[in-house]
This record gives C-alpha cells, sequence and structure tokens, in this order.
C-alpha cells in the first residue's frame, strides 16, 4: 500500500498559486518586454529607490548569476543605474532610472486592476489573509538540522527477485563446477 501523507504536499501548491497568478500579470508584462525577474526587480526598487545587488537577489528571490544578467540587460535599457559606493567600493548600488520609473507608472493601473480581479475571485479578507500567511511562510526560521538516520535494514529476501532467472535455471541446472 502507497505512504499517505497527512497534509498535501505544500512546495507544489505554492509552485501551482504562483504560476495561476502570474497568469494575470504576465501579458501585461511582456507587452512591455519584462520578465518577471525584471519586473520583480523594478517593483522593488520602486519601494525602495536604491538597493544594493544582495537586497535586491534577497528581496527578489533572484540567484546572484541569475540577477547579473538580469541588470546588466535592464541598465542596457536604461531601466537601472549600478554605481559603486563612494564609501565602499565593493558596494554595488542599484537604482530606478527616469525610463524605469515611467515603466513602473504605466504598468501600474493594469497591474492594480489585475489584484482587483484577483480579489473578485478569493474575496478582499481572503487575500488580505494570504498575504499575512505568506509573510509568515517567508519568515520561517530555519529548521533544525535532523539527525542522520539509521542506515537501511536489510531488505526482506522474499521480496528480492529469484537470482537465476526460470529461463536460465533449466540450461544450468546440469553444471557443476569443478
Amino acid at each position: 500500500m502507497p505512504t499517505r501523507f497527512s497534509r498535501p504536499n505544500l512546495p507544489t501548491l505554492l509552485l501551482r498559486a504562483r504560476e495561476s497568478v502570474l497568469r494575470y500579470f504576465r501579458a501585461d508584462l511582456r507587452r512591455h518586454g519584462l520578465t518577471d525577474q525584471k519586473w520583480r526587480v523594478l517593483r522593488a526598487l520602486e519601494a525602495h529607490e536604491t538597493l544594493e545587488i544582495g537586497q535586491i537577489a534577497e528581496q527578489c528571490v533572484i540567484v546572484g548569476p541569475s540577477l547579473t544578467g538580469v541588470l546588466e540587460r535592464m541598465e542596457r535599457d536604461h531601466l537601472v543605474l549600478r554605481v559603486r559606493s563612494a564609501a565602499d567600493q565593493r558596494r554595488v548600488l542599484v537604482t530606478l532610472q527616469p525610463a524605469g520609473r515611467r515603466l513602473v507608472e504605466q504598468l501600474k493601473d493594469g497591474i492594480e486592476a489585475r489584484y482587483a480581479l484577483i480579489e473578485q475571485h478569493v474575496g478582499d479578507a481572503s487575500l488580505d489573509r494570504l498575504f499575512d500567511v505568506l509573510t509568515a511562510l517567508a519568515q520561517l526560521p530555519e529548521p533544525e538540522p535532523r539527525p542522520e538516520p539509521d542506515p537501511p535494514l536489510e531488505p526482506d529476501r522474499r521480496l528480492e527477485p529469484d537470482p537465476l532467472p526460470l529461463a536460465d535455471a533449466g540450461r544450468d541446472a546440469g553444471r557443476h563446477d569443478a
């Protein structure tokens, strides 16, 4: 009998929900030449004016190598500007350029309208509760390390296949080792 879990697969449900929600936004983003990642960067910079690359990576959930490419393309398109910090040359600060700010303004009403549609489907209170629950999940502490499991038990020999297939059993039955 298969193993049954007491709860649904939370990571899979979150991924499905993400894809379902993004269907409401992707067409608008694509019409403006934006990927999901570029939009997340624009939203983060619109909210914070200037961020370090590490802060963008964390807030936008984009790994470093991918973020580097995203920021290069956004800078090429004059959406953002990257500058080294005068106080610490190791730090790179990213700011929203006027073209990036205009793009956010162009998309804002359409994005808000999409949120309103989602709200119609799930309800205002449910959407607010969802934001709270997702925020709490995003802030979960690191789990305690689990102890190493015991080595697997010796398998039940009755469940293993016969080492000699039946077709070979007759042919090898008369052979003797010398």
